[in-house]
């Protein structure tokens, strides 16, 4: 089960601990977090969890998947988003 807020947005990030792009895309989030209330980062790494990654879809790391608190998906972003991007997406996921 996914660790969401309970009227906020969930931030997955699905990475791999080698990976360059997802330390850039893990502060990037941070950083959205940080302005969105209710906001929560969970992050799955790959290379421990890739059954995760593959019940997901998930092709390539770093990926980004904003939802909402119903679990609704609203962006999904492979490689490293902006955090205009994210807080857009974060704003869909708050639209009910």
């Amino acid at each position: 089960m996914d660790e969401r807020a309970d009227e906020g947005v969930l931030l997955e990030l699905f990475s791999t601990s080698f990976c360059g792009a997802c330390r850039q895309t893990r502060a990037m989030l941070d950083r959205a977090a940080s302005l969105v209330p209710g906001a929560a980062v969970v992050e799955h790494d790959l290379a421990l969890e890739p059954e995760l990654g593959e019940a997901h879809g998930i092709v390539r790391s770093p990926t980004v998947v904003v939802r909402s608190s119903d679990g609704r998906e609203v962006l999904r972003a492979a490689g490293v988003p902006t955090v205009p991007q994210v807080l857009v997406a974060a704003e869909r996921a708050l639209v009910r």
